[in-house]
C-alpha cells in the first residue's frame, strides 16, 4: 500500500472548539489518533456568549465533537460536581454533538503526566516548591503533585479570587471548596475566569508565589496574566501556549515548558480540543469514562511536550 492509499485509509473526522476566549488564539491543526485523521479547530468569540450559542448551534450535526473552551461546565469540590450555570446554557444548544470541555480528560491525562514526568527522570518532584494556579479545574494534577511529595501552594483564592490566602493542602482546599464552588458556578464565568480581550492583560499579582516556586502549574492564561516578568531557571507546566506565548516565556527566563497537551503545528491546542479528538477517534456520541480516557492515551501515545528554552 503507498502512502496515498494509506492516507485514503484513515477515517477523517472535524473537531471544532467553540471558545468564550480571544479571537486572536485562533487555530487549525491537524492530528492523527490510530486510523483517525482529525482536523482541529479552534473559535474564539471574545467573551461573546450570544456568538458562542450560535456557533454551537450552526456546528451542531456537523461537527464529530466540539470542544468548549475559555470556560468550565464544572468545578470540583470534595466528590462533588457543579455545573456552571452559564456554561449549561450554552451545552443546551447542543442536541446531536458531543460536548466536551476538558474537564474528564484533565483528570486523567494530567495524573498520568505527572507520573511520566517523575517516572522518566526528567523531573524529582519530591523536593520542588510547586505553584498550581487553581486547582479545583485540574484536581487530577494536584492530587497527582501530592502523591509525588511536592511542596505544593494551591492559588484559587489569589488568582481565582483576588483574595490572598494560600493553601497548602488537599483538605484546606476541598473545605474552602465546598463552601464557595456552589456559589462561583451561579456567578458568569468571567467573574472567575478572564474571557475576550481580559485574556490579554498582564497584571502581576502577588508575584512571591511565583518567585519563590521551583514550578508553575495550570492553566496558562492565569499563569500569563499575573505572572512576573523575570521567572529566571522556573518549569511551567501547563498548556495551551502559542509561538508567541513561548516566546514571552523564553525571554522571561523560564528553563523549562511543559505542555500536557502534545504540541501541533508549532501550538497547544487545550484539554477541551484533544478530548473532543479523542472522543470523536473512539467514535461515541458521549464522554468517555476515565479508564476509557486512560486506554486511548495510551492507545495513542500521548505524552506531554517537553521543551528547553535556555
Amino acid at each position: 500500500m503507498n502512502q496515498n492509499e494509506a492516507q485514503e485509509t484513515k477515517k477523517e473526522k472535524y473537531v471544532i472548539s467553540i471558545s468564550l476566549g480571544s479571537s486572536k488564539r485562533d487555530a487549525r491543526g491537524f492530528l492523527l489518533l490510530g486510523d483517525a485523521h482529525i482536523i482541529l479547530e479552534r473559535r474564539g468569540t471574545d467573551g461573546d456568549m450570544r456568538k458562542a450559542e450560535e456557533l454551537l448551534r450552526y456546528y451542531d450535526g456537523k461537527a464529530d465533537a466540539i470542544g468548549l473552551g475559555g470556560t468550565d461546565l464544572y468545578l470540583v469540590a470534595g466528590d462533588r460536581r457543579y455545573i456552571f450555570a452559564e456554561s449549561a446554557k450554552l451545552l443546551q444548544q447542543v442536541k446531536n454533538t458531543p460536548v466536551l470541555d476538558g474537564s474528564g480528560l484533565k483528570n486523567t491525562l494530567e495524573r498520568m503526566a505527572i507520573r511520566y514526568l517523575s517516572d522518566n527522570g526528567f523531573i524529582d518532584f519530591s523536593d520542588k516548591k510547586v505553584l498550581l494556579v487553581c486547582a479545583v479545574d485540574r484536581f487530577g494534577m494536584a492530587e497527582a503533585l501530592v502523591q509525588k511529595k511536592s511542596d505544593v501552594m494551591f492559588g484559587d483564592m489569589i488568582y481565582g479570587l483576588g483574595m490572598n490566602i494560600p493553601i497548602y493542602s488537599l483538605n484546606a482546599l476541598n473545605r474552602w471548596a465546598s463552601v464557595l464552588v456552589p456559589v462561583i458556578t451561579k456567578l458568569p464565568v468571567k467573574w472567575m475566569y478572564p474571557t475576550g480581550e481580559k485574556q490579554d492583560e498582564h497584571v502581576v499579582r502577588h508575584p512571591e508565589y511565583f518567585l519563590k516556586s521551583d514550578i508553575i502549574a495550570g492553566d496558562f492564561l492565569l499563569i500569563k496574566r499575573f505572572m512576573p516578568s523575570r521567572l529566571d531557571g522556573k518549569i511551567i507546566i501547563t498548556n495551551t501556549v502559542t509561538h508567541e506565548d513561548r516566546e514571552r516565556l523564553k525571554a522571561a527566563g523560564i528553563k523549562m515548558l511543559i505542555t500536557t497537551t502534545p504540541c501541533l503545528q508549532g501550538r497547544s491546542f487545550g484539554t477541551n480540543v484533544l478530548e473532543a479528538a479523542i472522543v470523536a477517534a473512539y467514535g461515541k456520541s458521549r464522554a468517555l469514562r476515565p479508564d476509557e480516557y486512560e486506554e486511548c492515551i495510551t492507545k495513542y501515545d500521548i505524552v506531554p511536550s517537553i521543551e528547553y528554552l535556555q
